[in-house]
């Protein structure tokens, strides 16, 4: 008896398995790939502009997300910086539908969205996560995060500038994920060609303009070798276009390895959405930790920009010794991609000063300095030069 329920049981999955794979993976390739054929490779930004002054949507997001907030919007008015925020209350707790739609629109009128993060509960099934959700429905298909040593601030590794792209809207985060029977989960991860070569494309353009040396694809081809090998071949496809820079590639266990081992070796990665995401939390750990990474999701038409990792820093909200270097440093990439580059400057200068110089520096970096304290000195480092722009 036992030998037919077994071979019954491998049919019944193999079966559902098939049907799965055909009514959910291919509507949804369908689906993105008709829209990815009429989108160009440009990432021009898009955003409101009134009287001189930009609208900005704020998501206040988990933990001390809004506190963090708050912190720029004080910094921003002592600098001068000509951005009005629209304010929105979104966390882990606020699920329902007219919360997302609320954001997704803020941010599709205004382009633009400086944002806290937000936790993704793990223990209900049936929670969307909200960072997802936002990253797939605006089509933000790049995650970029740009790890620099800090001067003052010691770690194991000196001398790191690692610049980590990632796709950010498929691969294992594409939500397709069923109970075929008790005790027996799938997992669809999709990879395209087309978003493959998209992000490809992309990480190629970043290193070009910023005058980078090397890409390294990263992959695990050698076990999924069609969707890893997919993506594998498609970077190779978009790096024959590129014969100035060098491009590799290197198996993800192997690429973590190396990274807290010889970090030095990279230069721009390029990887699927999973790995991207380990992979910029290890390097981001080897700078200096969560407290001082910003990080940069773009897309053809909106932009939101957050911390480098997606800790909430639940357990430090309250408590006034949360690093906020890391959400002043994004709103200074904000600044950037607004056109706002003198503030920007200014900002970046002084938050850099106050910790490499100066040398306060909040709990996680060593210091004992209180957040207000950070804060402060690096208002108190605006101030005479904002005021030297008044009389220049």
């Amino acid at each position: 008896m036992a030998a037919p329920m077994q071979r019954s049981m491998l049919k019944l999955l193999r079966s559902s398995s098939v049907a799965l794979k055909r009514s959910f993976s291919t509507s949804r390739v369908a689906a993105t790939s008709s829209v990815i054929q009429h989108k160009k490779y440009s990432t021009e930004p898009h955003f409101s502009k009134y009287g001189g002054r930009t609208t900005v949507t704020a998501l206040s997001g988990d933990g001390v997300g809004p506190e963090l907030l708050s912190y720029v919007q004080e910094i921003f008015r002592y600098a001068g910086v000509p951005v009005d925020f629209e304010e929105l209350e979104i966390n882990g707790s606020t699920t329902d539908e007219e919360t997302l739609r609320s954001a997704l629109l803020s941010v599709q009128r205004n382009g633009i969205a400086l944002k806290g993060n937000i936790e993704s509960k793990f223990d209900e099934p049936g929670f969307k996560s909200m960072n997802v959700e936002l990253r797939t429905q605006l089509e933000l298909f790049a995650s970029i995060v740009w790890c620099k040593s800090i001067p003052g601030v010691y770690t194991r590794h000196q001398g790191l500038d690692i610049i980590l792209i990632r796709e950010n809207t498929e691969g294992e985060y594409s939500n397709l994920e069923y109970q075929i029977v008790p005790g027996c989960i799938e997992n669809l991860k999709i990879i395209t060609e087309a978003k493959s070569t998209k992000i490809a494309k992309y990480a190629f353009e970043f290193a070009k303009t910023h005058g980078r040396k090397k890409v390294t694809a990263i992959h695990k081809a050698n076990i999924m070798k069609l969707g890893d090998g997919l993506f594998l071949e498609s970077c190779r496809k978009v790096a024959s276009q590129y014969p100035d820079i060098e491009f590799n590639d290197m198996i993800v266990d192997n690429a973590s390895m190396q990274m807290v081992s010889k970090p030095q070796q990279f230069d721009v990665l390029v990887m699927p959405n999973l790995y991207g995401n380990i992979l910029s939390n290890i390097t981001a750990g080897l700078v200096g930790g969560y407290g001082v990474v910003s990080g940069m999701n773009i897309g053809d038409d909106y932009a939101v920009f957050e911390m480098g990792t997606r800790s909430s820093g639940r357990s430090l909200k309250g408590k006034n010794i949360a690093n906020p270097t890391g959400m002043l440093l994004a709103s200074c990439d904000m600044l950037n991609y607004i056109g706002c580059n003198k503030h920007a400057e200014l900002i970046r200068d002084s938050v850099m000063k106050v910790m490499s110089v100066d040398k306060v520096q909040t709990p996680d970096l060593g210091g004992q300095a209180t957040t207000l304290e950070v804060i402060q000195a690096i208002i108190e480092d605006i101030k005479p030069k904002t005021t030297s722009w008044l009389h220049a």
